[in-house]
């Protein structure tokens, strides 16, 4: 059974991005980690052999952009985050036998836990899988079946209950598996913990190596020493 991946993203140039960490620092260091993290994520999915992975651009008019050549690309629908998720997930869903859906807000995640995710789902009965953030939001998203258009939005978004509400939204359509939690970064606070786990990797990417010394000159956030 093959498993689609698809990393949403949104293009510099073409749309705001990350724009609470903007408020935070500047629209250039957040167009900046957007592209790093997305690199980091895309990295460490084309090291799992049962995924699939794509590009889910948000702009219709980016789908050509020199940034997103190194996979395939999906186009999100117009509308609600909700909205988004549903109908990228139903592509993955015409394409493949389940799908995930993942940010690039964590690029500190793993080809293990990501195949751990594919592997759940690589199964004939209903499953869900879901990767917490720290936040109280949620980093992963899997399914090896469609859902209702409900069950997406129905989903405050962007809260500190947003995961428990999604759980409980999606209720009913099969098993669930937990992934660990890792922290999302969203605003300048969450940089210290977000390079605390990138240095905590036992093997981290050549990408991900980069993205810690890069937060660190610019931020100077220093890995943990624990």
């Amino acid at each position: 059974m093959s498993i689609g991946l698809a990393i949403m993203v949104k293009t510099p140039g073409h749309s705001s991005v990350k724009t609470r960490l903007a408020a935070d620092t500047s629209v250039e260091f957040a167009d900046e980690w957007h592209r790093r993290a997305a690199d980091c994520v895309a990295r460490v999915s084309r090291n799992c052999a049962r995924l699939a992975p794509y590009w889910a651009v948000a702009e219709r008019s980016a789908a050509g952009d020199t940034l997103w050549n190194e996979l395939p690309v999906l186009l999100q629908d117009e509308g609600s985050l909700g909205e988004r998720m549903a109908s990228v997930h139903a592509q993955l869903m015409q394409r493949h036998s389940g799908g995930i859906l993942i940010g690039a807000d964590a690029p500190q995640l793993t080809a293990e836990l990501l195949d751990e995710a594919a592997q759940w789902l690589a199964h004939d009965e209903p499953r869900l899988v879901i990767g917490p953030a720290r936040d109280g939001g949620f980093w992963l998203f899997g399914a090896n079946r469609q859902l209702p258009m409900s069950a997406w939005t129905t989903t405050p978004y962007s809260r500190s209950d947003t995961e428990a509400v999604f759980r409980h939204a999606m209720r009913g359509h099969g098993d669930w598996l937990e992934l660990p939690a890792l922290t999302d970064l969203d605003r300048l606070t969450d940089i210290k913990a977000v390079v605390a786990e990138l240095g905590a990797l036992a093997q981290p990417t050549a990408a991900q190596v980069g993205l810690v010394a890069w937060l660190c000159l610019h931020t100077f956030a220093t890995p943990s020493a624990e």
